[in-house]
């Protein structure tokens, strides 16, 4: 049997399914660069042929740890689904001489590189500049139109996004995004190869979306993603996914798939996705380009990731297509055969549909809940009223233990103040949408209280309309502190 080093980072699809559908292909070892969620570990210890975790000292030299672990296991495939990861393991893979995404991997990695290879090649995107110091920036907001989204070029899940209405933000703006990213490197959510990737940033015009055109429904956000993957060089595209809208400053809140886009309008987006993922020359790997949608059928590129969506991006697909793109992937990097797509799937190949909902302390507006709540995904479940044969589940690695305490939504920490992940299956994409709609308006009324109210004489106040009454009162959890989930880089 092949066998394949996987190696692990924060971030990316669930390590528990991208465990299991790797192993029924190969012999995987595990290289763990971060710690294991507890409810992977038992687990990874039953799939994996070995699991190792490096010491600090190890993981100096990144990519010397991952050509060494793969020689000592005679790895015939490495790979990675972490964005933290991709471009050590590009690296690794060209010094093996094995399949990957290439010397192409940091274009898909540094914002600004790749924004400067999408303008050499006249492709639609916001307006730019680079920034490295606080000069800079100041240049920067100066020559661009206000207003302005800085972000870290080396980031993932909106972390550090920051907007700039006016010049006289920028000091501040630039302050909180480098205090971000160093607490974010701090709980390991960082850039794991290029050591001075922290100070690097991008600033760039904020265009206006619009869905008019785009969709026949209120509720979807303005831009979508191409889920696909690069084999010899050549963009096989799989499906598109719609979104919700995003929590200010442009953090993600849910993913559907499918996308509800007719086809000719699917047609283009998939076209131009390809033109980015053609201009950066990825070579072996899952690709993930998001594309925001403007009126008058405008689009304008908002990046490309050498590597699957995350969240639950790579479970909806299977799940709705039938096609474990994981397993794809693996016996691809080994040489196999692959049946990919002809060309992308859409409404009319789904069976059903399925969402991913990052669970934040802001309701359907963007506003903060009026107090704090304890995550109890029990409640959740039991409480909220779904749309008949849908059905909700919570990703365990990716949610907070049940009783601690929901963070409070920090506009630049992005996903990374996130309390649960859940996934939503249904008849159809709209079906979704609705619900997910009701499960945001809900959590804030639904979730128990952090701080237990003081009785209050008179009838209880009564449950709102759209929540099922549950079977019985679940107990008070103390409220225990929230600790980081694992990141979810969309």
């Amino acid at each position: 049997m092949s066998t394949v080093l996987l190696v692990h980072a924060k971030g990316g699809p669930p390590l528990g399914h991208v465990l299991s559908r790797a192993a029924a292909r190969a012999d995987v070892h595990l290289l763990a660069l971060s710690a294991l969620p507890p409810s992977v570990a038992a687990s990874a210890e039953r799939l994996c042929a070995s699991v190792v975790l490096p010491t600090d000292a190890e993981r100096s030299d990144l990519v010397s740890l991952i050509v060494s672990r793969a020689e000592a296991v005679g790895a015939d495939a490495v790979l990675t689904f972490s964005e933290y990861a991709v471009v050590a393991v590009a690296e690794a893979c060209e010094a093996l001489g094995l399949a990957g995404a290439g010397d192409a991997a940091a274009l898909a990695r540094d914002k600004r590189m790749m924004r400067h290879t999408w303008q050499r090649h006249g492709l639609p995107q916001p307006a730019f500049r680079p920034v490295t110091t606080q000069a800079d920036l100041h240049e920067a907001v100066t020559a661009l139109s206000a207003p302005l989204l800085l972000k870290a070029a080396w980031s993932a899940g909106s972390t550090a996004h920051q907007i700039i209405a006016s010049p006289q933000e920028a000091d501040a703006a630039w302050r909180r995004s480098r205090e971000t990213m160093a607490r974010s490197a701090r709980l390991g959510f960082a850039e794991l190869h290029v050591a001075e990737a922290a100070g690097h940033f991008v600033v760039e015009e904020i265009v206006t979306g619009d869905t008019a055109g785009w969709f026949d429904e209120p509720g979807w956000g303005d831009y979508v993603s191409v889920e696909g993957v690069v084999t010899g060089g050549v963009f096989r595209p799989v499906c598109v996914s719609g979104r919700m809208p995003t929590v200010r400053p442009f953090t993600e809140r849910a993913g559907i798939t499918p996308a509800l886009l007719p086809a000719e309008l699917q047609d283009r987006v998939v076209a131009l996705a390809r033109e980015a993922v053609d201009a950066l020359g990825l070579r072996d790997c899952g690709t993930h380009t998001e594309i925001k949608l403007g009126a008058d059928g405008r689009m304008w590129l908002i990046e490309t990731a050498a590597r699957f969506g995350g969240a639950m991006t790579v479970p909806q697909i299977e799940e709705v297509f039938g096609l474990d793109v994981v397993g794809m992937l693996v016996d691809h990097l080994l040489g196999r055969p692959v049946a990919w797509p002809e060309r992308v799937l859409g409404p009319e190949q789904a069976r059903g549909a399925a969402g991913s909902l990052v669970v934040l302390a802001v309701d359907g507006r963007g506003a903060a809940w009026r107090d704090r709540r304890l995550w109890d995904s029990r409640v959740v479940k039991e409480a909220v009223a779904l749309s008949e044969g849908s059905t909700l589940s919570v990703v365990p690695e990716s949610s907070l233990p049940d009783g601690s305490a929901v963070p409070v939504y920090d506009p630049a920490g992005g996903a990374n103040t996130m309390a649960a992940l859940c996934l939503l299956s249904a008849a159809d994409a709209r079906t979704v949408l609705r619900d997910f709609t009701a499960l945001v308006d809900a959590l804030p009324d639904v979730l128990p209280p952090a701080v237990p109210a003081a009785p209050r004489s008179g009838s209880p106040a009564a449950r709102p309309p759209s929540l099922a009454t549950p079977s019985a009162s679940p107990a008070r959890p103390r409220v225990r502190p929230a600790v980081p989930s694992e990141e979810v880089a969309v």
